[in-house]
């Protein structure tokens, strides 16, 4: 972008900004002429991601700010009107999370669809994620949304839609919300709250007693009792999870210097659990105590991480690895029927899949992204089918017809009540893996992400699938590929020749099957400039090898494997 063309981004944003501090800053860039800092904050502009868009707090519509919440609120309320009917009665339920601005973001929001004539069912305390994607439906509300920026750095926020179902929007609404945005230059001047008078309530007093009674319907083991270390990393978890396990019965011990809601998470660089180091706290208190599982949840409780004990101390499973035990348990412990549903994403382990027809129930992979997950599901109990279960590599369960989100505050209570009722037996979490992997093969998966940013690393990342795209390989790692699919193309190509239309949308992905089941993943990251290289290798392993030495060899098999499609591609 030229600079006049920055300039006068900039110069138009000053007039329309609510906000002095981001007023004055976007002034000061001007005044002083720096062009690096306004192509920073307005060369680019905030877009709908999965299910709304987030980014890093600042001045500039390449920032989350309030003129950028104003801005998505006035659209949603557009769009909610044209598509939802009744939605003036039935209104729009609104919450947000414990960073610094989340509040006042989901109050600027509220002014503007309260404004549009919106009813606003507005939260009165920070709240995860999944209470109000279960607090959509719970309402009879037309859509809803949260302010959150899940487990992304501190500086960052984001804005979450959900739509009456409490599913993410997916497209054509998500592309409707995006369009409504681009014809609003103007400035966008709500009323304050207090003149709106009751367009703007709080949550009704026994919504969240409802949710919560809900969840614990979900047990399948309510017999059990667990000893829990927990931690919500600083985010809002901490209150629910805290109350559904005790009133489940558990025992539950909270890290105490991450316990309370901080936005600027002071204990831990990245607020993810799935990052190294942010579960060493909530590890050393599960030692500490003789727990018989740990537990974190990330900023928003969206998503559940675990560690178990076991020969060598606690380990944290992976998103797959707690997946298929939340699965196979829940399939086990109550009656299956022919038409339930099990979903999972392309990029998750395979092993679901098997888990699944060995309880005779169905199996469906979804593109990456909990609103495809959810959107399967209920088109699959539109039909009269019934959803049982639904998972992503990137630690995000649900369970049932709750909530049609990811929800880590109901996967805390599973994983409690899973945890208890194996060590009432003598069982641990870490034994029941070790017999999946002998019943259904040993599952070894890996991630690796290429960071290849500007504009010379968005063209290496399409040359690289492009190579993909192109190449035909009879075999990866010396082991012979079965097919590949192309999910741009929608087809699947298998080593015959033979060609074969793909059920998914259209999606940048390139998939390769090997014959043992083994497969290779790559993708560019949608909000990032990565290229993903998604890995797995299955292993047979027979009663006299140790799964510790078949795990072994996997890992080498991933290294060559690794080492081939990176080849293939044209990366290092």
């Amino acid at each position: 972008m030229e600079p006049e063309e920055l300039r006068a981004r900039a110069r138009a944003w000053v007039v329309v900004d609510p906000d002095a501090a981001t007023r004055a800053a976007v002034s000061a860039m001007l005044d002083r002429d720096d062009v690096d800092a306004l192509r920073e904050h307005f060369s680019e502009t905030l877009t709908f991601g999965t299910g709304g868009m987030r980014g890093t707090v600042g001045p500039g519509t390449a920032r989350m700010n309030q003129r950028m919440v104003l801005w998505v609120s006035a659209a949603l309320a557009d769009v909610v009107q044209a598509r939802v009917p009744e939605a003036r009665r039935r209104g729009v339920v609104l919450a947000y999370d414990a960073r610094t601005d989340s509040r006042a973001f989901a109050e600027a929001s509220a002014r503007v669809l309260a404004a549009a004539g919106l009813p606003v069912f507005l939260a009165d305390q920070a709240l995860p994620t999944p209470i109000l994607a279960w607090a959509v439906p719970a309402l009879g509300a037309a859509a809803g949304g949260i302010v959150t920026a899940s487990h992304n750095p501190p500086a960052d926020n984001g804005f979450k839609v959900f739509w009456e179902t409490g599913a993410q929007i997916v497209s054509p609404v998500d592309t409707e919300v995006q369009a409504r945005m681009a014809e609003r230059a103007g400035p966008i001047e709500p009323p304050p709250l207090a003149a709106l008078g009751d367009l703007v309530r709080p949550w009704p007093a026994d919504l969240l007693d409802r949710y919560h009674a809900e969840i614990q319907a979900l047990r399948v083991h309510p017999e059990a009792r667990a000893r829990v270390a927990y931690t919500p990393v600083h985010g809002v978890g901490g209150a629910p999870v805290r109350r559904a396990l005790a009133t489940a019965g558990h025992e539950v011990r909270v890290v105490a210097a991450q316990a309370e809601p901080d936005g600027s998470f002071p204990t831990v660089p990245f607020p993810n659990p799935e990052e190294p180091g942010v579960m060493d706290g909530v590890v050393a208190l599960a030692e500490a105590m003789g727990a018989d599982v740990a537990i974190a949840n990330d900023p928003d409780a969206d998503r559940c991480a675990v560690a178990v004990p076991g020969r060598d101390g606690f380990t944290v499973l992976s998103g797959n690895q707690l997946g298929v035990l939340l699965v196979d348990d829940l399939l086990a412990s109550a009656p299956v029927r022919p038409d339930d549903l099990v979903v999972s994403t392309i990029v998750s382990t395979a092993m679901t899949r098997r888990i699944a027809a060995a309880h005779g129930v169905r199996y469906a992979e979804v593109l990456t992204g909990f609103k495809w997950i959810a959107t399967l599901a209920l088109a699959h109990e539109a039909a009269g089918g019934r959803f049982r279960f639904g998972f992503e590599e990137s630690i995000g369960y649900s369970a049932g017809s709750v909530v049609r989100d990811k929800d880590g505050v109901s996967t805390a209570l599973l994983v409690a009540d899973l945890a208890g009722h194996l060590a009432a037996r003598g069982e641990t979490l870490e034994g029941r893996l070790e017999a999946l992997y002998r019943r259904h093969g040993l599952h070894v998966g890996r991630q690796r992400s290429l960071r290849l940013p500007g504009t010379e690393g968005r063209a290496r990342i399409d040359a690289a699938m492009a190579r993909l795209r192109a190449s035909r390989p009879d075999e990866l790692a010396g082991r012979p590929v079965a097919a590949v699919r192309d999910l741009a193309a929608r087809r699947l190509v298998r080593a015959d020749g033979v060609e074969e239309d793909l059920d998914l949308p259209a999606s940048d992905v390139v998939a390769f099957d090997l014959a043992d089941g083994s497969r290779v993943l790559v993708r560019p990251s949608g909000t990032e400039p990565k290229i993903k290289v998604y890995l797995e290798v299955v292993e047979g392993v027979p009663a006299d090898v140790s799964l510790a030495s078949a795990r072994e060899a996997a890992e080498q098999v991933l290294d060559r494997l690794e080492a081939a499609v990176l080849a293939l591609a044209g990366l290092p």
